[in-house]
């Protein structure tokens, strides 16, 4: 399968890339990576890469500047290629170019992938896309900079080695990629640890926040809008707390609510070990992985809690 990838990328012309709506590290990761690699195997195509915003943190990556933000809705690629998306919603503006290309080729590790194109490779058992991307590519054509990308997808998918995704393989494949002389310690503190000012307040008043349901089962915290405009932050400025949730002692499940719009919420959820979230982002029309998914959900924040916490209290109840 992974050969008939570059089979089918081969003579291309145009080639379009994107990853997911509010893109993370191995969104970018996967999507600079084959961007990178192509120009690289493929440097008669012309190849464009669209997502939104960049985060800062990763402004390392080589050819970052590259990246488009604005969409042509009427262009007709030879080659569209999703990566790191469950399903085709995930592309957001970038989804019109997706569907206008002559073929489609979708690369992913979620199981609850919906294979949308014409071409699929989805592992559900790598820990990130980028892994995915490393069992396509040609080892020799890996270089510095394409090692770069796709270390920063594992670290951010894999929380720098300790979610329960990580496997041998992972471990043998960040250690090729470390062989490229790639400054990972640089890219795991400035991409992933470091905080601004205004996350570390959001981080603060999340855990203050916070309660214990289910027999101190589950934690979760809720942050508005209001809270979101009053500190001036972004979306991106939330992540990581989430992480920090889940490892609070005793705690099976965490979640956190992101109001979105009115009576409106994204959810992440995070499980440490019995619990399958991925089955109930699924359920309520998400998705993700085993230990880490999510969802957006209409209603109070109340309404969602109650709504979640119930599908986690039948599966405790199933286990126990």
């Amino acid at each position: 399968m992974a050969n008939n990838i570059l089979d089918k990328i081969s003579g291309a012309i145009s080639i379009g890339i994107a990853g997911h709506v509010r893109p993370d590290g191995d969104c970018v990761g996967s999507c600079m990576a084959m961007f990178l690699y192509l120009g690289k195997r493929y440097p008669e195509a012309k190849i464009d890469v669209y997502l939104e915003m960049v985060p800062e943190v990763f402004h390392y990556i080589k050819g970052i500047d590259s990246v488009h933000t604005s969409y042509e809705t009427d262009k007709q690629y030879d080659v569209f290629i999703a990566l790191d998306c469950g399903d085709l919603e995930r592309l957001g503006d970038a989804g019109t170019l997706y569907v206008n290309a002559k073929h489609t080729i979708n690369i992913d590790h979620h199981i609850s992938n919906t294979k949308f194109a014409d071409v699929n490779y989805v592992l559900p058992d790598a820990s990130s896309t980028c892994e995915t991307l490393y069992t396509i590519f040609e080892q020799e054509e890996i270089d510095k900079h394409i090692a770069a990308a796709l270390y920063t997808g594992i670290v951010h998918d894999t929380g720098v080695f300790k979610h329960s995704n990580t496997s041998a393989q992972t471990m043998k494949i960040a250690g090729d990629l470390l062989s490229h002389d790639i400054p990972f310690s640089k890219i795991i503190d400035e991409s992933f640890y470091q905080k601004t000012y205004v996350q570390n307040q959001l981080l603060g008043r999340c855990l203050t926040e916070s309660i214990l349901v289910l027999d101190g089962k589950c934690i979760v915290s809720t942050i508005s809008q209001k809270t979101m405009e009053f500190y001036g932050a972004r979306p991106k400025d939330i992540d990581g707390i989430i992480d920090q949730l889940r490892v609070t002692k005793g705690v099976e499940v965490a979640l956190l609510l992101h109001e979105t719009g009115t009576q409106q919420y994204k959810v992440s959820m995070r499980s440490n070990n019995q619990v399958d979230v991925s089955k109930i982002a699924v359920y309520y029309g998400g998705g993700g992985h085993v230990k880490a998914a999510g969802v957006t959900m209409q209603g109070t924040a109340y309404d969602v809690i109650n709504n979640i916490t119930k599908m986690i209290y039948q599966q405790l109840q199933e286990l126990s």
